[in-house]
């Protein structure tokens, strides 16, 4: 079945259409309204730098050599290139024989900033929190691992998430609960540790 067109899908499926035609002022503007959002997605999902930008400029090599597979109607163009990334993604890790380079400060980029008034034990609080957020994440099999970045970080619709693992929406649904259910407990366990007065460290909330 057929998701309804998003906000946005004619001005993307007139861009396409135009690049297909051999517009390239279409495709640098396609260019420039997604390449960040892909380029944080491989790394979101354990890229290093060198392979997220490969991965990148094969995505967009991808998407002008086949603009015409691009559907509107099946849903938006970042949905679509995130599919692809995730493919090659994919295949550029089972190239590998060690687990790629995972960069921890590109996780949760899209974090809401503490607050100015935000005292300086909350702050190192907040990041302390973070820190395990971010490493529980990177310890995700990547089934789990890929709805959490694209439900969580990149705040995508369940139905967008299931076009690009190419899963029914009931397999999101449940992957996204029981990847919760473990960051859940990995934090709390984490943070239960005894911090370096003897003292165990006061809860935090995990990713709800």
């Amino acid at each position: 079945m057929l998701l309804q067109p998003p906000d946005g899908s004619n001005d993307e499926a007139m861009l396409a259409a135009r690049m297909a035609s051999g517009d390239e002022q279409a495709f640098v503007t396609l260019f420039r309204r997604y390449q960040g959002p892909v380029y944080r997605f491989v790394r979101q999902m354990g890229g290093s730098a060198d392979t997220a930008e490969d991965v990148t400029q094969e995505v967009f090599i991808a998407l002008m050599e086949n603009s015409g597979r691009f559907d509107a109607e099946r849903g938006s163009l970042k949905v679509y290139l995130y599919g692809i990334a995730r493919n090659l993604l994919r295949r550029q890790i089972r190239k590998q024989t060690t687990h790629p380079e995972v960069d921890l400060d590109q996780l949760l980029e899209t974090a809401p900033a503490a607050s100015a008034a935000a005292d300086a034990l909350a702050d190192l609080e907040r990041a302390e929190a973070l820190t395990s957020l971010r490493r529980a994440i990177v310890s995700l099999p990547p089934h789990y691992r890929e709805v959490i970045v694209l439900c969580e970080l990149h705040e995508l619709r369940y139905e967008d998430a299931a076009l690009i693992v190419n899963c029914p929406l009931g397999t999101i649904r449940s992957r996204l609960s029981r990847a919760r259910r473990v960051l859940a407990r990995r934090c709390l366990v984490e943070t239960a540790a005894p911090a370096h007065d003897g003292a165990p460290c006061p809860p935090r909330r995990c990713l709800a």
